[in-house]
């Protein structure tokens, strides 16, 4: 997802100054006028100039908290032969059985965006994009984009649609937007007004624990903002990390718990199971491989990380208790302990709490292949979704199988099935 920005040089430190003048211009440029900014500028000193670019930055980061708008009439403009990128968000079921799926368009990049679809028969055929949520405007001075996010859905039914929304790919602070649906099994769902829970972004779903609680995963980059916005919403650092949300009133409030700070800022995604024993198990994703910590408190305070006992690339992975008790997880890598990259999707399960795997059925062994996410139906089937080449194919995918197909290391379940196509963009990359 988000990746640290290079070292600052003097070229860029100039090049971004240039950039804040023209900003603050596109901001205010009848009062700037008015005053004569070279001049004023002029008789500014150097505490002062740095004063007023960090005030017009953090401006310009502000308009990310505009309230994005969930558009549920997204043809033609969102019509598959208006795309040309695919990355998944994530894949959800409603009560009644109908399957909701979520990725994002345009780039993993400023110019991103987010668009739903369903399907109403297990699917075997997809509707076309139900629903888009973007936030680009051709008149803001630095793009605006929506961007990662899941979507799930609670115990009594309600869909919950988590995403990000920051300006320029990240502005240092972003924010978790979420928007609940009350009738996702209807011929016209009906989405909330978008809410901001607070900073950073939501990757993979809420965990209820045993008590009722919800914990969210909210991911708070251990950098400051790319671009120029490196300079803006630099008051947050202490709170930036792996930080667990909590809800005791199923998702009307949230408070942030805890927080875990891994060894080095190239961290990813993480989530939490629940062990038996009553602890809470988290993993990240983190350039040093998959990294997980404990807590004894419901997730007030951590261990201090340590690498996980299985292989995974620099990639989202996905990891769930199961109905049966089991822990399912979905990796990249042929064995529990090696990987080759962004290929070898698998499925692995555990009976003693993570401390060994079993199984390993092989969901996709194609390369290209990243960003599992999933859900457990009521009768058991599991569901987890992917993306392939997202910039060539961008193609969003799902495998349906059991925990037996999983032991078995091949698909024994009559209804299994994998490689499953959800979507595909149908407009020629790099036309216009």
């Amino acid at each position: 997802m988000f990746r640290p920005p290079p070292a600052h040089t003097k070229e860029s430190m100039t090049n971004t100054s240039s950039l804040i003048r023209s900003l603050a211009l596109l901001l205010c440029p009848m009062a700037l006028l008015a005053d004569a900014p070279e001049e004023r500028f002029a008789k500014m000193s150097p505490e002062a100039i740095r004063a007023y670019e960090r005030d017009t930055l953090q401006r310009v980061a502000d308009l990310s908290l505009i309230p994005p708008v969930i558009n549920t009439n997204p043809l033609p403009k969102y019509d598959y032969d208006q795309l040309d990128y695919g990355m998944t968000i994530g894949i959800a079921r409603t009560p009644r059985g109908r399957l909701w799926a979520v990725w994002v368009g345009g780039e993993d990049g400023p110019k991103a965006f987010m668009v739903g679809a369903t399907s109403d028969d297990d699917g075997v055929t997809w509707s076309k994009p139900r629903f888009a949520v973007d936030s680009q405007a051709p008149h803001l001075p630095l793009p605006r984009s929506v961007i990662v996010g899941n979507i799930w859905t609670a115990p009594d039914g309600r869909l919950w649609f988590f995403f990000d929304q920051t300006m320029n790919h990240y502005d240092g602070r972003q924010g978790v937007w979420v928007s609940v649906c009350d009738n996702p099994d209807d011929e016209k769902p009906a989405w909330s007004a978008p809410k901001r829970i607070w900073h950073g972004a939501v990757l993979n779903k809420p965990t209820i624990l045993a008590n009722g609680e919800w914990l969210l995963p909210v991911e708070f980059p251990a950098f400051a903002g790319i671009g120029p916005m490196r300079f803006a919403n630099t008051e947050l650092e202490p709170l930036r990390g792996a930080n667990v949300f909590a809800s005791a009133d199923q998702g009307k409030t949230w408070t942030r718990r805890g927080c875990v700070r891994f060894p080095k800022p190239n961290w990813d995604e993480h989530m939490f199971v629940e062990l038996k024993d009553g602890r809470i198990w988290m993993l990240a994703r983190t350039g040093d491989g998959v990294m997980e910590s404990f807590s004894k408190d419901g997730g007030q305070t951590w261990s201090q990380p340590e690498p996980a006992n299985f292989k995974h690339p620099v990639a989202r992975f996905h990891i769930r208790r199961l109905a049966s008790g089991r822990i399912l997880l979905i990796k990249h890598g042929r064995t529990i302990d090696t990987h080759e990259g962004r290929s070898l999707l698998t499925a692995w399960l555990s009976e003693d709490e993570g401390q060994t795997w079993s199984g390993g059925l092989m969901l996709d062994e194609r390369t290209g292949i990243s960003y599992p996410d999933g859900f457990q139906a009521p009768d058991g089937a599991i569901y987890i979704s992917y993306d392939r080449n997202r910039s060539k194919d961008g193609e969003i995918l799902f495998a349906r199988f059991t925990e037996a197909d999983i032991l078995a290391g091949k698909l024994v379940s009559p209804n299994s099935k994998l490689q499953c196509l959800i979507s595909r963009p149908f407009k020629p990359k790099g036309k216009k």
